[in-house]
């Protein structure tokens, strides 16, 4: 039987445009390029985009989509929009935070079973993060939702997480059962074609290495990403590595880090000092990694790929597919997700890794970042500089790279494989495919089986404020409330004053338009004075859907003194 053909596919992407900031985070570049994947091999026809920016589709469809290429058609829509989302059967959102779509999704019919949700996970390392993902255990998510981990020990992670939640839930509350998302292992991608083709032009290694005094017998080791010691990886080690590694092997030895430092020069200042110490032997270079021209050269002057990661802000690493893609050997830390792309001894080595045993230290660190007195980056940061990656294995490896470059090139050649088989976007965007089918089934399946809505159809801990804090009020405006004009308000055009005092004119999203306004007015003007009219008289030749803001403006107009809710007298 053929698979059954995906025709729409719904974003959940708040800023609608798809043009990334410079000094972008790893989660953004892997978002973009996902989006861009999907729209460019998913074979849809529509690609609906729900975002906050009131953009047109040519608007978001920019940086979608190479200009002249074939292309579905593009469309916006508000982010609460549940209309669009159930016509597409699935909304996809690059974080994973499912919590707040889920009750979105009810808030209409009561139900959940309109689409199927998806999130995808960067990172588990910050605590809110967990915490936001730990709240899918009390939200509406249903197991036709799904949580995409991009390696192995994402996911098991996250299991782990989810049983451990799940007994304190049941601990706390006894009860018998909590509904999960399916966790789906669905690797990241990047653009193997295009970056084989950056590697393989010669007159790019040429150029480069020539204007950073390379010579041609020598060897390049790259460095490509966020140069953060506090959420990428301490350099020390790679410096002892590299320099080790180059007096093993009698060679000249250059290291370039191709990347961006958060904190500017002082960062940067850190790492000089430490390559001072450990690579003196070393030409160790920093080039500009928002430069994606440079970035290109990068990958076609270079030997050999290197990154030792010892974080836990890490979950996959893109790099280093990068560079398989580039057909570089790679040396990399055996640590998360890199394990998951690169097979020790095939593509590159794997280096072993030493992390702390916990206890004490990690409940000291734990409740100073829950308390507010440490920052995220000294949570992530101190576990790094407590986790030890092999140095001697390292420099062992590079420089068995070094001195053979037929291991490079069968390393180098097998990385280009292996990257093509399980890491370019066709690729993956099949398995995104398969998975928006999977939960279209079991969708299904529930929804022959449905059972009568839900009366919550909106969180009780983030509810409707005005719901919930009537009790506040003397009283609330209700359909039966009478109102009359203001004293000393003779009609509609009292409006005009609130041009000229600004907080009379403030959070205009949450009432009717001015010309709303107005009419109201007018209707009350026009009702015999004392009587007034009632809500419901007011709003009964508006239309239905506009009633709830009309409401408001009544409220807003009270507060103006421009209309009075109590009797005469």
């Amino acid at each position: 039987m053929p698979l059954q053909t995906i025709e729409e596919l719904a974003l959940f992407h708040p800023p609608g445009r798809f043009v990334l900031p410079g000094n972008p985070f790893g989660k953004d570049v892997a978002n973009g390029a996902l989006f861009r994947a999907l729209a460019r091999h998913g074979g849809y026809r529509q690609l609906n985009v729900l975002h906050q920016g009131g953009l047109s589709p040519d608007q978001i469809a920019e940086g979608l989509f190479a200009e002249g290429e074939a292309a579905p058609a593009v469309g916006g829509g508000s982010l609460w929009s549940t209309a669009i989302p159930a016509r597409s059967g699935v909304l996809l959102r690059g974080q994973p935070y499912l919590s707040e779509l889920a009750w979105l999704r009810r808030r209409s019919e009561g139900r959940d079973d309109p689409y199927s949700l998806v999130g995808l996970i960067h990172t588990l390392a910050p605590p809110f993060v967990r915490e936001s993902i730990g709240a899918t255990g009390v939200a509406p998510v249903q197991s036709w939702d799904a949580l995409v981990c991009t390696s192995p020990a994402v996911q098991q992670a996250l299991r782990e997480m989810f049983d451990a939640w799940g007994d304190y839930l049941r601990e706390r509350f006894g009860g018998s059962r909590m509904a999960l998302p399916e966790l789906a292992l669905i690797p990241l991608a990047v653009e193997v074609e295009t970056i084989a083709a950056q590697a393989a032009s010669t007159a790019a290694r040429a150029a480069l290495r020539a204007r950073l005094g390379i010579a041609e017998d020598d060897l390049l080791v790259l460095w490509l990403g966020r140069l953060s010691y506090f959420e990428k990886a301490f350099p020390q080690v790679m410096f002892q590595a590299v320099q080790a590694a180059a007096r093993q092997a009698g060679v000249r030895v250059h290291f370039a880090l191709v990347g961006w430092f958060p904190n500017g020069e002082a960062d940067q200042e850190l790492y000089r000092q430490a390559a001072d110490a450990y690579a003196s032997d070393v030409n160790v270079l920093v080039l500009d990694g928002n430069d994606q021209a440079t970035v290109a050269q990068s990958w076609a002057a270079a030997d050999i790929f290197l990154s030792l990661v010892d974080n836990i802000q890490e979950t996959f690493g893109l790099a280093p597919v990068e560079a398989m893609a580039a057909g570089l050997p790679v040396v990399v830390s055996d640590w998360d997700g890199y394990r998951y792309t690169v097979r020790d001894g095939v593509e590159g080595f794997l280096i072993p890794t030493l992390g702390a045993p916990g206890g004490a230290p990690g409940q000291l660190l734990a409740h100073l970042h829950t308390l507010g007195l440490e920052t995220y980056q000294t949570y992530a940061g101190a576990v790094a500089q407590h986790t030890a990656v092999h140095g001697g294995q390292a420099a062992a490896a590079l420089a068995r790279l070094i001195t053979s470059p037929e291991l490079r090139a069968s390393m180098g050649a097998a990385g280009q494989r292996r990257a093509r088989q399980m890491f370019s976007w066709p690729v993956v965007v099949a398995q995104y495919n398969e998975l928006f089918r999977e939960l279209a089934q079991r969708r299904h399946g529930a929804q022959a089986q449905a059972g009568a809505a839900s009366p919550h159809r909106i969180s009780p801990l983030r509810g409707d404020p005005f719901a919930d804090f009537a009790g506040f009020a003397t009283t609330v405006l209700e359909p039966d409330t009478r109102l009359r004009l203001g004293s000393g308000v003779a009609g509609p055009q009292a409006l005009a004053r609130t041009q000229a005092v600004a907080l009379d004119r403030m959070y205009p999203g949450l009432r009717g338009s001015p010309e709303e306004a107005a009419r109201l007015l007018a209707l009350v003007a026009a009702a015999d004075p004392v009587q007034g009219c009632s809500v419901a008289e007011l709003t009964d030749g508006f239309a239905p859907a506009r009633h709830p803001f009309l409401a408001t403006t009544l409220v807003w107009l009270a507060k103006l003194g421009l209309l009075d809710w109590l009797p005469p007298g």
